[in-house]
């Protein structure tokens, strides 16, 4: 009997002489995302956070402007300072408008990188408003300030979004490599990048005023401004622990950091992923007992600071299987020719 074709709503179907069915070639079968696109995703998620945690009240207020973001000034150069005053005086004028159009931006990038057609652009704009806010809304970090504390989100959480968009660009330069962060940049750079980053983190929480016995208990004093009662709570007690203590625990943080840091250039593998392991579970412990969340409960909190990115950083860095990182190539190259 020769083949016939069947037409119903469900598309065009083909009958064979045994009387199975089969779809035509061209159908196109959901497959599970590679690894990259899955932190891509992770990275889509939290900028739609930011645009759900921009629409809070406290942030249609003059006090945001004024207040919140012109506080990031001190300490910096004048340079910096100067223009960060300008720009809070200007959003805190315009308060209603600049922080719609804020939370317009942040969603619009996070649904650009969630759609393949738009990825390029998302995080090509992604890069460029990071370092904007970086500059306007963080002060760099509080970096040149002396100040600035891995604890409190040092380098500047939003620093680490551009990081990130570079990272995970859908790029394949370097096909061979076998965890996501080299794709781009190649295995040397990338492990660089690392480095340089737990390193200066680790460095960071060596100034003078981090090191102070008391230093570290009340910046974890600090943030509980203003959290529910079972987070001030949890906050109360971690900065009670830490009482006197801070030159101690400001060392051991900076020994475990350039640990982590010179880790990833390890010969064995195992120890590669277990550098990545231990970067991800210290980026946890910083983002609970540092900074509380990111202050997400607060009413006040714009992102949810630098301990999730680290989170998305160290996966970038997980050791994929030879067989797993050629299914990803793989992947990743049929997505790229759709």
């Amino acid at each position: 009997m020769s083949d016939a074709t069947v037409s119903g709503l469900t598309g065009t179907w083909t009958e064979n002489r045994v009387g199975a069915t089969t779809r035509p070639a061209s159908t196109t079968t959901w497959r599970l995302p590679d690894a990259r696109r899955c932190l891509q995703l992770a990275l889509a998620a939290t900028w739609l956070l930011d645009g759900v945690l921009q629409m809070q009240p406290y942030m249609f207020s003059r006090a945001f402007g004024r207040l919140m973001l012109a506080s990031t000034a001190s300490g910096n150069p004048s340079v910096v300072a100067h223009s960060i005053a300008w720009a809070g005086r200007e959003i805190g004028a315009h308060a209603d408008a600049a922080n719609a159009l804020f939370c317009i931006i942040q969603i619009a990038i996070g649904l650009g990188i969630a759609g393949r057609p738009t990825l390029r652009a998302a995080l090509g704009f992604s890069i460029v408003w990071s370092l904007s806010v970086w500059w306007f809304g963080e002060g760099l970090g509080a970096l040149l300030t002396g100040t600035a504390s891995p604890l409190m989100g040092a380098p500047g959480a939003v620093v680490l979004y551009a990081l990130l968009a570079v990272l995970l660009w859908p790029s394949e330069r370097h096909r061979s490599e076998t965890f996501v962060a080299a794709r781009v940049v190649g295995a040397r750079a990338a492990r660089v990048v690392w480095m340089i980053l737990w390193v200066g983190l680790g460095l960071l929480g060596l100034q003078a005023a981090n090191r102070a016995p008391d230093a570290l208990s009340e910046m974890i004093t600090r943030m509980a401004s203003g959290e529910p009662r079972w987070l001030a709570v949890l906050d109360a007690r971690m900065a009670g622990e830490l009482m006197g203590r801070g030159l101690g625990v400001s060392i051991l943080l900076a020994v475990i950091m350039t640990l982590v840091g010179v880790g990833i250039f390890a010969p064995s593998r195992w120890a590669k992923s277990a550098t990545v392991i231990c970067a991800g579970f210290l980026a946890i412990a910083i983002w609970v007992v540092g900074e509380a969340f990111g202050g997400i409960f607060s009413g006040s909190g714009t992102d949810p600071n630098s301990g999730p990115l680290l989170v998305l950083i160290a996966l970038a860095y997980w050791p994929l299987s030879q067989s797993l990182s050629a299914r990803d190539q793989a992947q990743a190259a049929s997505a790229e020719g759709d």
